[in-house]
C-alpha cells in the first residue's frame, strides 16, 4: 500500500485544525503529531517520522493524528488538549511551544520532543539526559557546542567579521540565545540580537541589520526559520549579508551557509523513539537523544553575489557545495 493510502489531509482554520484522518487503520497505535509550522513544510517531516515509527517489514498500521498551527502559536494549547481528548497513546511535539503545550495538556501521556532550541534539563522537562524521569524525552541539540561551531563556520567564511547579528525568535526560548552570546564572547565578536515574532517581521529585521552595518548573520534555530528558507535566503542576498542558518536547506535556497541536523533523518529518529514507547518502553527511562547526522552546505553562487570568498578549508569541509 502506498503511503498516500494511509493519510488524507483536511485543512481548516478552527482550533484543532488542520488535521489528518486515516483509512483502513488499526487503532492499536494512536499517535499525535503537534507542529507549530506551516502545512506546506510539515508533511514531509511527518512522513519521515512515520517511516521511523513503522519498522521495515513491520505489520503495524499506526494512526497519526496531526495538528499543525501554521505559525499561530496561540492555537497550540487547544490543539494539544484536542490530542489528549482524542485519547492518543503518545504525542510527538515539535519545538518548544509545542512541547510546552503538550506538557500543559497532560502529565501522563508520553511526549517525544523534537526540539532544536531547548535544554530539557534546563527547562525542567527531564531530571537528566540519561534518565528523564517524567513523561518527556526526545531529541535535543547540544546547544553550546552547536552555537560555537556555527559561529566558527561563519567567522571562517568572513574572517574579519567583528559585529555579528543574531536573528532570534523569542518563542523558541532563551537558552540557545545565551549559548550563542557565550560563543560570540569566546570568539571576541560583538553579538547584536534582532528579534522576530512572525514572518512579516523579517524585512524590518534585515533592514535594521543593514543600518547597524553588521558583518554577518547567524540565525538561531526556530521552526519559522526552518519553514521559510527561500524568503530568508532572498533577504540575505538583497542585503549582501553573509548568513549561516542551522538548517542545511537554507543554502539550497540561496543562503550562504547551512549547517545543522538533517531534518528528515531527525524526524525518522524521533519515529524510532516513538516506536520504542509504543512497544512498551517506559518514557521515564528512555534517554534523551542527540541528532545523528549534521550537514554543511555552502553556496558559491551566493558568495559571488554578496562579494564573499569562501576559503578552500571551508569548502573541503562541506558535504555539498552549490556552484
Amino acid at each position: 500500500m502506498l503511503r498516500r493510502d494511509f493519510i488524507r489531509i483536511v485543512c481548516g482554520s478552527a482550533a484543532g485544525l488542520p488535521f489528518i484522518t486515516h483509512a483502513q487503520q488499526s487503532q492499536r497505535w494512536r499517535v499525535g503529531f503537534l507542529h507549530p509550522g506551516q502545512s506546506a513544510t510539515v508533511m514531509s517531516r511527518m512522513m519521515a517520522f512515520r517511516d521511523g515509527l513503522v519498522a521495515s517489514g513491520a505489520k503495524e498500521d499506526p494512526e497519526i493524528i496531526v495538528r499543525i498551527a501554521n505559525e499561530r502559536l496561540d492555537q497550540l494549547p487547544a490543539m494539544a488538549a484536542d490530542l489528549v481528548d482524542q485519547k492518543v497513546h503518545a504525542i510527538c511535539a515539535v519545538a518548544p511551544p509545542a512541547v510546552k503545550a503538550a506538557r500543559a495538556a497532560t502529565s501522563s501521556i508520553p511526549i517525544i520532543a523534537v526540539d532544536l532550541e531547548s535544554d530539557p534539563v534546563g527547562n525542567g522537562w527531564a531530571a537528566s539526559l540519561a534518565h528523564p524521569g517524567g513523561n518527556v524525552t526526545g531529541i535535543f541539540l547540544d546547544l553550546p557546542n552547536l552555537s560555537a561551531k556555527t559561529l566558527q563556520l561563519l567567522k571562517e567564511a568572513v574572517p574579519n567579521a567583528a559585529n555579528i547579528a543574531g536573528l532570534w525568535h523569542p518563542a523558541s526560548g532563551s537558552l540557545q540565545l545565551k549559548a550563542s552570546q557565550d560563543a560570540a564572547a569566546a570568539l571576541g565578536v560583538q553579538f547584536h540580537v534582532f528579534e522576530v515574532d512572525r514572518v512579516t517581521d523579517f524585512d524590518a529585521a534585515f533592514q535594521a541589520m543593514a543600518e547597524k552595518n553588521v558583518d554577518g548573520l547567524m540565525m538561531l534555530s526556530s521552526p519559522i526559520f526552518a519553514g521559510n528558507p527561500k524568503i530568508l535566503g532572498d533577504l540575505a542576498i538583497r542585503h549582501r549579508l553573509a548568513t549561516i542558518n542551522n538548517f542545511p536547506d537554507f543554502a539550497q535556497n540561496g543562503g550562504l551557509i547551512g549547517y545543522g541536523p538533517e531534518l528528515q533523518t531527525l524526524f525518522a529518529q524521533a519515529g524510532g523513539l516513538m516506536r520504542k514507547v509504543m512497544q512498551g518502553a517506559a518514557i521515564a527511562d528512555l534517554p534523551v537523544e542527540r541528532p545523528t547526522r549534521f550537514r554543511l552546505i555552502t553556496n558559491l553562487k551566493t558568495a559571488h553575489a554578496i562579494g564573499v570568498t569562501i576559503p578552500t578549508s571551508l569548502l573541503l569541509l562541506a558535504d555539498e557545495v552549490i556552484e
